[in-house]
């Protein structure tokens, strides 16, 4: 993978995949030369499939990760805020860096799916409180990371107070891992990613909205004296891609998609057609990372295909 632009795996276990599924992925991942391996923080499956053999948890999952790998940076698109406290994903995420030596990217968004929290009996408030949440929640773990040693941390807040914390453990990544925000928001979600991100991620969305949504967080960046340039832009869109029609339609069909929606809504084609959409990706909105949504965990043929085929014509 080039410097200047890097393509990243990114998986859906709550659709159904143990452990193993995902770490024989991630290995995939890493051997092909892929930057990062992602994954959903999801408790429930989404659609038509069974979900069977039933859910993995993220953060579980990235321990396993970090010590079964030794290359590709590990993340969540994106850690729902509803499913912990700060304090302890702070933490679980700390310890995680430490374990993979550096290589965790941390990723929290304010929790969307309401039938999830039905499902495991988690609260789901409204939207408003979820974000204002989501706002404490960012401030408290960045503020628990970036607490020099030997001072402690205290926070005030609506929903959470924090008294004397000790901050502990230390992320290995100095000052601290990177973090991701994300989302089509068009106050709320760029006013947070201006003060806390480092990392803009949309996922599944067309240029014009991306392109939007980009210009509203440089926006936002402006409003607080930070340069929008320290903010790296990423999309996530889902993958299938085939060297020919027949495999093309054989990948989407084993995703249950139609091929022209794929080739309209995703990263869809032959290795030449993804590579022009990357393109006018890059030329429209300024990204330099894709995460490339797999859908199919059986599949290690399609990640060799595009990191053979894709990956060395985006110089």
């Amino acid at each position: 993978m080039t410097e200047s632009f890097k393509l990243r795996i990114f998986t859906e276990p709550q659709q159904g995949a143990t452990y193993d599924d995902l770490l024989r992925v991630a290995k995939a991942t890493e051997a092909a030369g892929y930057d990062a391996f992602f994954r959903s923080d999801h408790y429930l499956k989404m659609g038509s499939v069974s979900g069977e053999p039933g859910p993995t948890d993220a953060w579980v999952t990235l321990g396993g990760l970090a010590r079964e790998t030794s290359r590709v940076r590990l993340g969540t698109l994106m850690t729902a805020g509803t499913f912990r406290y700060p304090g302890p994903l702070a933490i679980a995420a700390a310890q995680v860096d430490q374990m993979s030596g550096g290589r965790l990217e941390f990723g929290l968004g304010s929790g969307w799916y309401e039938e999830e929290h039905a499902a495991y009996g988690i609260p789901f408030p409204a939207l408003k409180e979820r974000f204002d949440r989501y706002a404490e929640q960012l401030e408290i773990i960045t503020g628990l990371w970036a607490t020099p040693a030997g001072e402690t941390f205290s926070f005030d807040g609506r929903y959470y107070r924090l008294t004397d914390s000790p901050a502990l453990p230390k992320p290995a990544q100095s000052p601290r891992p990177p973090v991701l925000i994300g989302g089509g928001g068009k106050k709320r979600t760029p006013e947070l990613a201006a003060r806390f991100a480092d990392e803009f991620n949309l996922p599944f969305t067309d240029l014009d909205t991306a392109a939007a949504q980009y210009e509203r967080v440089a926006a936002a960046c402006s409003a607080i004296g930070r340069d929008s340039g320290e903010i790296v832009r990423s999309a996530a869109l889902v993958l299938c891609v085939g060297k020919d029609d027949a495999e093309i339609a054989r990948r989407a069909a084993a995703v249950g998609r139609d091929v022209d929606e794929l080739r309209a809504n995703g990263l869809a084609g032959t290795p030449a057609e993804a590579v022009d959409k990357i393109g006018t990706w890059r030329e429209r909105t300024g990204i330099t990372r894709l995460y490339l949504q797999v859908l199919d965990l059986a599949d290690l043929d399609h990640i060799d295909l595009v990191a053979a085929e894709v990956a060395p014509q985006l110089s």
